[in-house]
């Protein structure tokens, strides 16, 4: 009895002892996650952040083998809160943990200051913020996995210009590095297409009542306001546009291409919004609807709009890796920024600077709370 008991426990110590060798010989990448988790942006953070889990355990459910040594990858996710200051902590305390692949920022305002610590620690960055200036440091390391604000806010204007035939416009931007980016470009290219922006307003990325600048934009007779600014505004916006009696469409970027808008703005959104949201439209994409089923199998919801290209991009790392035999960041930024990657998403191919070469953006605008699309271009 006691001869047996031994034997089976000498077993059990060598199959431990095999399985801990075994994974001794894993090779550990750490992707980091840079987002607001908390306060009122935190459902877009979470939901990039999901997208980013489903690919990590993706990866290790059908490991990839890189210089003779498996793979075995784990996610690392800060709260940056959206805020410049948060995020420049997270980035250091990603950097100190070890962490080379990063997704996100989410915000412009925090990628800009956050970006510049990771370039330091030679770490590469994928991110979905639209600042024109991110793209513009010169990091190598550095890939927009969406579109820009130029062509966000460009196209939304082109939109209303030639389909919606407007004319006289007015633009409200919240003071943050993506609100006043896609303001701008907004603006630039509404005067190219020959409307008049009769107004330009501005408030905070906190603000909640909006109802002096909307009386005042109200008195201009404007068709149309673009909103530089995210949804948690935006939506209270379109209930005091409705409340003062204005009949002008809101527009805006991809920030209030969510979900999350028609939630907090009720009947107050519906084919009164419009919105321009890089990339084609999921249901389309020949992977989308398979990487939808499996999103929402394992979160138990639908991914809101940035879901896949945060699951892109740590899928867009591992082929890196692969395609260069190595997971030393700057040999796989060289690979990343010679090749092309097939995503959900979209075709991920960068320019010099890191953006894309093609980015589709897709006009959305609202039916039962959700956001629909109504053409790429």
């Amino acid at each position: 009895m006691g001869l047996k008991h031994n034997v089976k426990f000498v077993a059990v110590a060598i199959a431990v002892m095999a399985a801990t060798a075994a994974q001794a010989q894993d090779t550990v990448i750490k992707i980091g996650h840079s987002g607001p988790l908390s306060g009122a942006q935190a459902f877009s953070g979470k939901d990039n952040e999901s997208g980013a889990r489903l690919a990590v355990e993706e990866l290790n459910a059908k490991p990839i083998t890189v210089a003779g040594k498996k793979l075995k990858f784990e996610l690392l996710s800060e709260d940056d809160q959206g805020d410049p200051k948060a995020g420049v902590a997270a980035a250091q305390k990603l950097i100190d943990n070890g962490v080379r692949f990063i997704v996100g920022p989410y915000n412009s305002g925090v990628t800009i200051p956050a970006s510049r610590a990771y370039n330091d620690a030679g770490a590469l960055v994928a991110t979905v913020a639209t600042n024109p200036k991110i793209t513009q440091q010169g990091y190598k390391g550095l890939f927009r996995v969406n579109a820009s604000d130029s062509q966000l806010g460009s196209k939304m204007a082109l939109y209303a210009a030639n389909v919606l035939k407007f004319k006289n416009v007015a633009v409200i931007d919240d003071r943050t590095a993506f609100g006043q980016g896609v303001a701008e470009e907004f603006k630039k290219q509404a005067r190219a297409s020959g409307m008049t922006v009769a107004g330009h307003e501005f408030t905070t990325d906190r603000a909640f009542d909006f109802n002096a600048i909307l009386t005042k934009l109200k008195n201009k007779k404007v068709e149309a306001i673009f909103f530089g600014g995210y949804a948690p505004q935006a939506a209270p916006m379109a209930r005091q546009m409705k409340q003062l009696g204005i009949t002008a469409k809101l527009l805006g970027g991809d920030t209030i291409c969510t979900a999350e808008m028609g939630k907090l703005g009720g009947e107050s959104v519906g084919d009164n919004v419009l919105c321009s949201q890089g990339g084609a439209v999921l249901d389309k994409a020949s992977a989308g609807p398979a990487f939808k089923a499996r999103f929402k199998a394992r979160f138990k919801k639908d991914p809101d709009v940035y879901a896949a290209a945060y699951y892109d991009a740590t899928m867009l790392y591992a082929q890196g890796m692969q395609k260069s035999g190595s997971v030393d960041p700057q040999k796989v930024a060289a690979a990343i920024s010679a090749g092309t990657y097939q995503g959900v998403a979209g075709n991920y191919a960068f320019d010099a600077r890191g953006d894309m070469k093609e980015s589709p953006v897709t006009i959305y605008t609202f039916k039962g709370g959700q956001p629909v699309p109504l053409s790429s271009y």
